[in-house]
C-alpha cells in the first residue's frame, strides 16, 4: 500500500452571474437606462441574500461596478441634454454647448 494522497476532484466552476457576465463583447455599453438599472437593482438583491460562492460574489459585485458606472455615463449625458436647451430672456429656446465639468462652449 502506498501513502498516496487520494486524487481530488476540482471544484465546480461558479456559474456566471447571469447574461453578459463580466460584459463580453459591450453588451453593457449598448443598455438602455432602464434595463441597465433594472438589471443594477437585480444585481444588488442578489448581494444582500448572500449564500453565494466567493467566485459568484465577485463577477456579480464586478457587473453591479460596470452596470452602475453605465447608468452614471447615462444620467450625466441626458443631464447635459437637458441644460443645452437655456430659455433666454425673450422665451426663444437658446441651445449652449456645455462640458460635462459644467463649463460652457463658446
Amino acid at each position: 500500500m502506498t501513502d498516496q494522497a487520494p486524487a481530488v476532484p476540482p471544484p465546480p466552476a461558479a456559474p456566471a452571474a447571469g447574461p453578459g457576465a463580466g460584459d463580453p463583447g459591450g453588451a453593457i455599453a449598448t443598455m438602455p437606462f432602464d434595463a441597465a438599472l433594472a438589471e443594477l437593482q437585480g444585481v444588488v438583491g442578489r448581494l444582500e441574500q448572500g449564500n453565494l460562492p466567493l467566485e459568484e460574489s465577485i463577477a456579480l459585485y464586478e457587473r453591479g461596478v460596470a452596470l452602475h458606472e453605465h447608468c452614471a455615463r447615462l444620467l450625466t449625458d441626458a443631464e447635459l441634454r437637458v441644460q443645452r436647451l437655456v430659455e433666454s430672456a425673450g422665451g426663444a429656446l437658446r441651445a449652449l454647448d456645455l462640458t460635462p465639468d459644467g463649463g460652457e462652449e463658446a
